[in-house]
């Protein structure tokens, strides 16, 4: 698991997209495995990589065919099975048609929470080896915070991860985490090495502590 961090505009979610192939870098390359993704065909690419962000876009569709997107092949089992593992099949039998649910345009009718949950049933039912997580967990209730991790957990499972994330706790025992500072890497290291060697690191550290401290208070 490799974490980005940064402040805010830094382009953490920049370098997100690009290793996932969805823009074109300019100058160097992005090499998936040693191969520069310019020289893999661009299905191939999308096969390897399953992409959770803060803003999933959903079609004007129904769950099932929403969560079907993941892998087009799969049964209706498969599916069902995919949103038991990401903790959401409780809520899609609450909806009125249950799978068959229209979710509308961007998924409109459902919560932002809800269609998170949705994107993570449809990144675990593609089962692709490299996941991306840009602020994955951005709109769970604290309710649901649990199960959503639950989620991701089973989700990343024998990965490759990369991770954004504005709430350090959550990232800091990641193999390696990568400081991101308009647009240039600041510092790599773990956790405890950053805290001592990166001020930027440091400092952002500090900041989510007495975040943390505040909501107790």
């Amino acid at each position: 698991m490799t974490a980005l961090v940064g402040p805010s505009g830094s382009g953490k979610s920049t370098i997100a997209k690009l290793i996932a192939g969805f823009w074109d870098v300019k100058d160097g390359t992005v090499s998936m495995g040693g191969v520069d993704e310019k020289k893999i065909p661009l299905e191939q690419l999308y096969d390897q990589v399953a992409f959770v962000s803060q803003d999933n876009y959903l079609f004007d569709e129904s769950v099932r065919e929403n969560i079907r997107m993941g892998r087009l092949s799969a049964s209706d089992k498969e599916v069902e099975a995919a949103a038991k593992a990401a903790g959401c099949d409780a809520f899609i039998r609450s909806l009125e048609k249950g799978y068959e649910t229209n979710v509308g345009g961007g998924g409109a009718h459902l919560s932002g929470g809800e269609r998170q949950r949705i994107a993570i049933a449809r990144a675990m039912l593609k089962d692709a080896p490299i996941v991306i997580l840009d602020e994955a967990t951005a709109y769970i209730d604290p309710e649901n915070e649990a199960v959503i991790q639950k989620a991701i957990a089973k989700l990343v499972r024998g990965k490759t991860v990369i991770v954004i994330a504005h709430r350090l706790s959550t990232i800091k025992d990641a193999d390696k985490i990568v400081v991101v500072k308009d647009g240039r890497i600041e510092a790599a290291g773990k956790h405890e090495e950053l805290r001592k060697t990166c001020p930027l690191y440091e400092s952002m550290w500090q900041a989510h502590i007495g975040a943390k401290d505040g909501d107790v208070a």
